[in-house]
């Protein structure tokens, strides 16, 4: 495993090309429930630069800090009652298909200024360099000059031309819009632009857009007809001084909104003969869309062709975030997150039976204090604070047997918080840990586990899921990678959990598996004939009993689910197995 590292590492510093990196940690939407209801990897900006900078294909010399774009930049593009839309919760709200209630209009605005302004400094940075940029958030291309809509409240391409245009730059502007959707937005704004080129393969037709060079390609097209249909685009295009890219990420199979059903290494190939046709070109590569969990690789595999001309794969076993989290776990000290072993006068007098014994440490080790520096170091205070929450507060007691904890109790962990709008203070993460063993092998139990929002509602848009008094906050991954790491430093070899619902299980199948391979095969094959669903659906099919297994419905097994950290002592083969032969049917 050091020595793969390590050869990547040296593979992306001997192959690389001056490519500058445009990214900002605010690049994550502050929306607590994208990930869940459309499919949207919101950390998938940070994952790509992580892959893109650990693995040295582009320098971090190379990376670029984005500064918030004017309002008089985008005025010159949008009309002011769009912009002025943009101000109000109900505005961005149908910008995003999310509850208007729960978003926090200035969090959310600076996010995407953030994106625009990246996309305008890496526009200035190549017709300066010569050398390619890569923005990690941006191609908002449905964003009309009066209208905004599908995720693109602005249009960050049409600003930087303008902005440009104004400094005296006149050359062949070309726009591949390379998305799985058509650039309607682009066509609108640009279209008094006589010097800009807007060349566009999709896999949906809304009737034509004067301006575009469109290809519309049929349904699940694959990777053989679409690569076609770009050498044609590209030989129709004219020579640019200025190109744009959207490298969309719902090109691939199984992306919730796309339609087209490519391969990752379809997409590389994509990424190829356009970086190659640009070879010499100043150019700024966008990821536009993308709305499935694997997004992030098309988006990082876009950097690797543009830096290093690369097809290689990003190992399949890569996990950005325990990667990230494993790196700042080694950076933790003992003395950071446990007890010193310093006695002080209240730890004399409680020995002496002077004073009642307080709780202090969470499984011997964490005090309170250190668990808030590691929710600090992970950057968990940093996205609450963004969905709304301050003056948190950390707490550990013992909890007993109960309707929670069935088994005997454990230790409980809780996370408040106060927002501006709610009174008082409100709980925002709930544990209860224990330490136990799992087929010989000693673990970390997680006897309960609720990550709640309570600025959040429940709506069409946000269904409430079996199991929840009010919407998640979004950081399942986060908090199941932290446990892990809180496992590797107790010295024992795994996270066990049972899954209350089908959508629990899903949101951490990445990491853990059923600790019974045929439990497990029977969950892959529940996931592979649900996948046409979206999450809030499938998991409300289960609950109900509208999923059937042998002809008759399927009761949801809550087996215990198991993270590994040493090598499994399961038997393999058995899931492959059992996932073959079983089949799950949705009725009426």
């Amino acid at each position: 495993m050091i020595l793969s590292a390590l050869g990547r590492k040296l593979s992306g510093l001997l192959l690389r090309r001056p490519v500058t990196l445009w990214h900002d940690p605010r690049y994550r939407l502050p929306l607590g429930g994208l990930e869940g209801s459309i499919g949207i990897e919101p950390r998938r900006a940070d994952y790509a630069a992580w892959w893109l900078t650990g693995t040295n294909s582009i320098s971090t010399r190379c990376l670029r800090a984005p500064q918030r774009i004017a309002v008089h930049r985008l005025s010159r593009v949008h009309t002011p009652e769009l912009l002025e839309s943009l101000g109000r919760p109900e505005g961005l709200a149908t910008v995003f298909g999310a509850d208007a209630e729960e978003l926090r209009v200035d969090e959310l605005m600076d996010t995407i200024r953030l994106a625009c302004g990246g996309t305008l400094g890496a526009t200035r940075e190549t017709l300066r360099t010569r050398e390619p940029a890569i923005n990690l958030l941006g191609g908002f291309h449905h964003a009309a000059p009066n209208v905004a809509g599908g995720f693109c409240p602005v249009n960050d391409i049409a600003v930087a031309i303008v902005a440009v245009r104004d400094r005296g730059f006149s050359g062949q502007v070309v726009i591949l819009d390379l998305d799985a959707h058509p650039p309607d937005g682009l066509a609108a704004c640009l279209e008094a632009d006589p010097r800009t080129f807007i060349g566009s393969l999709s896999g949906s037709d809304w009737g034509p857009l004067p301006g575009v060079d469109e290809t519309v390609l049929p349904e699940g097209c694959g990777d053989e007809p679409y690569l076609e249909a770009l050498r044609h685009l590209l030989a129709r295009a004219p020579r640019p001084d200025l190109a744009y890219v959207i490298a969309g990420g719902d090109v691939l199979a199984g992306d919730k909104m796309g339609r087209l059903g490519m391969t990752l290494a379809g997409a590389r190939l994509r990424d190829l003969a356009v970086a190659r046709w640009l070879d010499g070109v100043p150019q700024v590569w966008l990821p536009g869309g993308g709305y499935s969990s694997r997004a992030w690789r098309v988006l990082a595999g876009t950097g690797l062709t543009v830096a290093t001309r690369s097809l290689r794969a990003i190992p399949e076993d890569y996990q950005p975030l325990v990667t990230r989290f494993s790196g700042i776990s080694e950076g933790l000290s003992p003395a950071e997150l446990g007890d010193t072993s310093d006695l002080s006068t209240d730890d004399i007098e409680e020995s002496l039976g002077l004073r009642p014994t307080r709780q202090r440490l969470l499984l011997g080790f964490y005090t309170a204090q250190g668990m808030e520096v590691a929710l600090h170091r992970y950057g968990v205070f940093k996205q609450l604070v963004r969905l709304g929450y301050r003056n948190f507060r950390l707490m550990f007691d013992r909890e007993g047997g109960g309707e929670r904890d069935r088994e005997g109790g454990g230790e409980r962990v809780r996370l408040m918080g106060t927002a501006e709008e709610l009174a008082g203070e409100h709980l925002l993460i709930e544990l209860i840990l224990e330490k136990r063993r799992c087929l010989g092998v000693p673990i970390l139990y997680v006897h309960w586990f609720s990550l709640r929002h309570p600025r959040a509602h429940f709506s069409d848009k946000r269904p409430r899921l079996p199991g929840q008094e009010v919407p998640g906050l979004g950081l399942a991954q986060e908090a199941g990678t932290m446990m892990a790491r809180m496992a590797v430093r107790l010295g024992l070899g795994g996270v066990v959990f049972r899954p209350s619902n089908y959508h629990v299980a899903y949101t951490s199948r990445q990491g853990f598996a059923f600790v019974d391979p045929e439990r497990q095969g029977r969950f892959e094959a529940l996931v592979r004939d649900l996948s046409g669903y979206p999450l809030a659906v499938a998991t409300q099919l289960v609950a109900s009993g509208k999923v059937h297994l042998d002809s008759h419905p399927y009761v949801w097994e809550a087996d215990e689910m198991v993270y590994w950290l040493r090598e499994s002592p399961s038997e393999p083969g058995e899931v492959e197995r059992v996932k073959a032969l079983t089949s799950f049917t949705v009725v009426p």
